[in-house]
């Protein structure tokens, strides 16, 4: 009489951390954003923002050299100045941006600076596109911008901006300085073709720059296969028993 109830017990057991592990895998999604941006006054056409951005440190064998940003429309270069860096580190503009950069910092801290932008432009959200380079010469981009509310593997630093305060207007541009010497070379920042998102991910774990998500998923994955081997093996035992 109590072989059916006995019987039932494991595989229901069995059955349930199936579900769960599968609710787990469904679960899974990218890793969060290792590079981020806040604002002293995250106001369109606000004056004299300070910016301060961090880039979590994820190489185990170099730390963090030198941080390429490329500016979003609406802020210029020469709109920008440095407030605060790691000691040594030097700020210098580029043609579409600045790097910040200097020795090396010590393996697993995070790099952490700041800037003040003399007019943030009348928009609703800002990117700042970052290249980092580690002093063994690994370069992570966190560059790609997500559209639509989709997910993306290397998110850019996003910043939202509240509407413009009344009576708040555009400060009229100063004339360009004309470059004294060419900027240095530096990694494309150019996202990747919409043809080459698998090829996205990949690069991104091989240059350290987010590949841990990925990694995860396949390992959820891997455990559920095993699980819902185990509850079939439970199901058949149990039928063969009755």
């Amino acid at each position: 009489m109590n072989a059916t109830p006995t019987g039932l017990r494991p595989r229901r057991l069995a059955l349930a951390a199936f579900g769960a592990l599968v609710a787990v895998g469904l679960t899974a999604g990218p890793a969060a954003a290792h590079s981020e941006v806040k604002a002293s006054n995250p106001s369109a056409l606000a004056e004299n923002v300070t910016l301060s951005f961090t880039s979590e440190a994820e190489s185990d064998s170099a730390g963090i050299s030198e941080l390429r940003v490329v500016l979003p429309k609406g802020i210029a270069p020469d709109s920008v100045t440095l407030k605060e860096a790691p000691k040594e580190w030097k700020f210098t503009a580029t043609s579409d941006g600045y790097t910040v950069g200097g020795t090396a910092l010590a393996t697993g801290t995070d790099a952490a600076y700041s800037i003040t932008v003399r007019q943030l432009p009348d928009e609703k959200s800002l990117a700042f596109k970052t290249i980092e380079t580690y002093g063994d010469g690994k370069v992570s981009r966190w560059i790609e911008v997500p559209t639509g509310g989709q997910k993306v593997e290397n998110p850019a630093p996003v910043l939202d901006l509240l509407p413009a305060a009344p009576g708040a207007k555009p400060i009229a541009p100063s004339p360009s300085p004309t470059p004294t010497s060419a900027p240095s070379a530096a990694p494309s920042v150019e996202p990747p073709p919409a043809t080459a998102s698998a090829a996205t991910a990949a690069t991104a774990g091989e240059d350290g720059s987010g590949g841990g998500g990925t990694a995860t998923a396949v390992g959820v994955a891997a455990v559920v296969v095993v699980l819902a081997a185990g509850a079939v093996w439970w199901l058949r035992r149990g039928r063969s028993r009755n």
